[in-house]
């Protein structure tokens, strides 16, 4: 398969930045998205310092920059916008497991990083993700000592409210929430976090406190507000429910309502 590729190409945070073409041939319908990104990265690389380009005072692209890890759809780092949409084409998936057969032979596809305020890139595909760490770190936890392992498993907890609080869990933590709503909102990722801990006896202690701290971050951070598009819910990789934002907002009415 042949594929006509737009990348988006940015120096640091500061570039301008803008979008180059570039072609690859002979990709296999099996080919993951990031094998092919290494393809192209491998052949930029091969390709080195055109001579002509040199003569005429430039110089030929450097490998593409882009975040990845697990390559499992486990991390969430493999955060790209390709055509359009979060992670590519397809659904309930990450970028590192999005493959080529996706894709018509001949097609053109557009690479973008996440488009956010609270997330600015970096350079090339790679974005700032910090924000995310620090929403985490306002109150994405438990601190109180609720017991080693054994205790926690003799707390008895109803099996619908043990779910909800694994299917929250399965955040990943991408990021495609935030790119793919128009308000630039983190609403789904720190309701999924909130959820986790709230709809469990181990983290409704500090659940007041847990709610009113990350909401306090989000604003602070510059993440716009949840206006119920629900384009989050859509995009989201692991099909985190918004039913979890109005969770989020009643822990955080409650809380401001007992202070």
């Amino acid at each position: 398969m042949d594929f006509t590729l737009k990348v988006w190409r940015q120096k640091n945070a500061k570039d301008k930045g803008g979008f180059h073409t570039y072609q690859v041939k002979g990709i296999s319908p099996d080919t993951s998205f990031l094998e092919m990104m290494d393809i192209l990265n491998d052949q930029l690389v091969r390709e080195g310092i055109d001579p002509v380009a040199v003569d005429k005072g430039c110089k030929g692209d450097d490998p593409i920059t882009f975040d990845h890890d697990c390559r499992e759809g486990i991390c969430g780092m493999c955060s790209l916008y390709i055509n359009g949409r979060a992670h590519g084409p397809d659904n309930e998936i990450t970028t590192c497991q999005l493959h080529m057969r996706k894709f018509k032979d001949g097609e053109t596809i557009t690479i973008e990083p996440w488009r956010s305020r609270g997330l600015p890139v970096i350079k090339d595909l790679i974005v700032n993700r910090n924000a995310l760490d620090e929403l985490l770190q306002a109150g994405g936890y438990v601190s109180v000592n609720t017991g080693g392992v054994p205790d926690g498993n003799v707390i008895p907890i109803p099996k619908e409210k043990a779910d909800e609080s694994m299917d929250a869990a399965a955040c990943v933590g991408c990021g495609a929430c935030i790119a793919t709503c128009k308000n630039g909102s983190a609403m789904l990722f720190v309701s999924a976090r909130v959820s986790s801990l709230a709809l469990l006896p181990q983290g409704q202690i500090e659940a007041a406190r847990r709610a009113k701290a990350m909401v306090e971050k989000m604003d602070e951070l510059g993440f716009g507000a949840c206006t119920n598009t629900r384009a989050c819910e859509m995009e989201c990789p692991k099909k985190v429910s918004v039913g979890h934002i109005a969770r989020l907002n009643r822990e955080y009415l409650i809380a401001k309502l007992r202070d």
